[in-house]
């Protein structure tokens, strides 16, 4: 367990899908598209079920919009056709809108309030019923949880959750904290594998780099940042992570941060690859990449910097 098998040249995709998006034409050419143009050998396959609000207890993965089971197979099985390696990332989200790093109960259970014990029960069934997937159909990497800041410091739900996972599941299983969160997690040692997103500031990744090395050899496990990337937006290289900052679309921005985090990374070997954030199941028209200022590379100046650094990791010779 924990062994990645080579340095993880990976992108994220489908996340944005909902139910009835996934299984046609439109989203099997986006994954091709994704291999060819990025170099990608690794994809993250991202998807979310619903909670009401961030203090809701019910999970609703088996409702509309969360893509079905089938579309989840069928992008599992895709992938494979195209020699990927699979990390699956179920993730929860709120319907209100509130980001589920907010997802929070009382410590203590106070009759007639909502509590952790009920949240977690319903997470862990929404995890189980998509770790037994992800082992029907041999995933070599399973995110258990996607930035649930709030929810890091209940240390011992996580770890009787990963316990029962392990009975289901029987490959590599990773959580992906937050940015700035990887030295708050207490429970690392439970996981094959530290994840993080790496949203950080063009200009900040040595001292994040330095800080995040500290968790890294204390946890002894291999790292990742099961997401980082940027908008192509003004302004966003200083700010990656706020997805609703405005400014003039920029390409030059996004492929600057890349550039910026790449160098930095290479520098690091105990930073094990990437799952870049992200690829849509429905791409737009490679001609509109200019006019798209979204995290997506395709078409953009950033697109060509990541096929470069993934080859060279891969060894293949242009």
């Amino acid at each position: 367990m924990g062994d990645l098998n080579g340095f993880v040249c990976g992108m994220t995709w489908g996340f944005m899908g909902v139910r009835g998006t996934w299984a046609n034409g439109a989203a099997r050419d986006s994954m091709r598209e994704m291999k060819q143009n990025t170099g990608a050998d690794w994809i993250a396959i991202a998807f979310a079920a619903m909670q009401d609000t961030a203090h809701s207890t019910e999970i609703r993965f088996r409702e509309e919009p969360t893509v079905t089971d089938e579309e989840v197979r069928w992008a599992i099985a895709e992938a494979r056709k195209l020699g990927l390696k699979v990390c699956l990332k179920p993730i929860v989200n709120c319907a209100d809108g509130t980001w589920r790093a907010h997802i929070n109960f009382f410590d203590k259970d106070v009759p007639c309030e909502p509590k952790w014990s009920d949240w977690f029960a319903s997470y862990e069934r929404f995890m189980l019923h998509y770790a037994a997937i992800a082992e029907e159909t041999g995933c070599e990497l399973l995110c258990i949880g996607c930035e649930m800041v709030q929810t890091d410091r209940r240390e011992s739900e996580w770890r009787a959750l990963i316990a029962r996972i392990r009975k289901v599941y029987s490959g590599t299983i990773t959580y992906n904290c937050d940015k700035y969160q990887e030295d708050n997690v207490t429970w690392w040692d439970a996981v094959d594998v530290v994840s993080s997103s790496g949203y950080y500031p063009a200009n900040d990744w040595e001292n994040q780099l330095d800080r995040i090395e500290q968790v890294v050899e204390a946890a002894g496990k291999p790292f990742l940042f099961l997401e980082a990337g940027c908008p192509s937006r003004e302004g966003s290289a200083s700010i990656p992570n706020d997805w609703t900052l405005q400014g003039a679309i920029s390409e030059d921005e996004q492929a600057a941060f890349y550039a910026a985090m790449l160098t930095a990374c290479e520098r690091r070997s105990w930073v094990k690859g990437f799952m870049l954030w992200d690829w849509p199941a429905k791409l737009y028209a490679r001609e509109e990449a200019g006019r798209d200022d979204g995290y997506c590379i395709y078409g953009k100046k950033a697109e060509a910097t990541v096929r470069r650094y993934y080859e060279e990791k891969r060894g293949i010779a242009r």
